[in-house]
């Protein structure tokens, strides 16, 4: 199989992940804070259990690991689906867009659970959420996506993609994800997991109100790259030390920025290019392989069914 075309490198690129980075933050403590406390057990403790028990869990605590992180993609690698997609249904509900639109964004939802990422869908979503959006604060599609997260992302997470995004967490490292999706709602995604924050796209907004127009371009393919590499720069994270985790061909630039590329459920692609690397490869999908063999019609179809029901259904409760 041919070695998939890694994008160069554009100007938007550059705009978009540095817009990215900018926009993160995180709320960790100084990784570089000591703790002079005397932890030795005191006879004066004993009759404190609740206090003994805060001094062991003290001394016990992993120190932050300062020059490394994880970056996890967030499509298909760690939620079932596209984000964007879960975020559409949400502002349908809402009355931002119609039945109609929802259909559309149904069958572009299905055909990416079924053949993988696809960046003319992800922008073509992209570009139709920005419009809806213009003229709402920021504030309320922040709003919005916590109650997204809850009524339809919650469910979709991988369990396996998680423990990983633990383990890191335990390890002392910051873990943020990095997606297409707008940053305000990747950050819900982050903070409801309980990571250190996102990376997303980055949509313009003047005193607080989105203007339906994007601050360079998606965050997709080479900007999360550049939004990665970005924020090493201002957090001091040392990029060999660092891991990333995608599903993706698209994401080839961004795992090969890191000294700890793994492939999480993987499209063909990116699964032959992780063979020939020597990459980490993780699946955590059952009989993924077998419906796209043999009831790939079925699946949309029902996708599709599926979505016009859900829309009847609000539509009759609002009524």
């Amino acid at each position: 199989m041919a070695e998939p075309d890694v994008p160069e490198v554009t100007p938007d690129d550059v705009v978009a992940g540095r817009a990215s980075a900018a926009a993160a933050s995180t709320d960790l403590p100084d990784p570089l804070a000591t703790d002079d406390r005397d932890l030795r057990v005191r006879a004066s403790d004993v009759v404190d259990p609740g206090s003994a028990a805060a001094e062991l869990e003290a001394a016990l605590a992993v120190p932050p690991d300062p020059s490394a992180a994880a970056f996890f993609d967030v499509d298909n690698t760690v939620m079932q689906g596209a984000s964007i997609f879960h975020l559409a249904r949400g502002l349908y509900r809402r009355k931002f867009f119609t039945l109609k639109d929802i259909a559309g964004f149904a069958w572009q939802q299905a055909q990416f659970v079924l053949v993988g990422e696809n960046m003319e869908h992800v922008e073509e979503i992209q570009e139709k959420a920005l419009s809806f959006v213009a003229g709402h604060p920021v504030a309320e599609l922040r709003a919005v996506g916590e109650e997204v997260f809850d009524e339809l992302m919650a469910d979709k997470i991988w369990p396996g993609t998680q423990a990983l995004a633990r383990m890191h967490l335990d390890a002392g490292q910051r873990v943020w994800l990095v997606t297409a999706t707008p940053v305000e709602v990747a950050e819900v995604i982050a903070a409801r997991l309980g990571l250190t924050g996102a990376l997303g796209t980055v949509a313009e907004h003047v005193d607080g109100v989105y203007t339906g127009r994007l601050v360079g371009k998606p965050m997709h393919g080479a900007a999360k790259a550049e939004a990665v590499r970005a924020l090493a720069e201002a957090e001091g994270l040392d990029l060999d030390r660092c891991s990333a985790y995608s599903d993706s061909a698209n994401d080839i630039p961004l795992l090969s920025l890191v000294g700890n590329p793994c492939a999480i459920n993987p499209d063909t692609q990116l699964r032959a290019h992780a063979r020939t690397e020597g990459w980490r490869v993780r699946d955590y999908r059952t009989g993924r392989k077998a419906v796209r063999a043999t009831l790939p019609v079925a699946a949309v179809a029902g996708a599709l069914a599926g979505a016009a029901a859900g829309a009847v259904a609000v539509n009759r409760r609002r009524r």
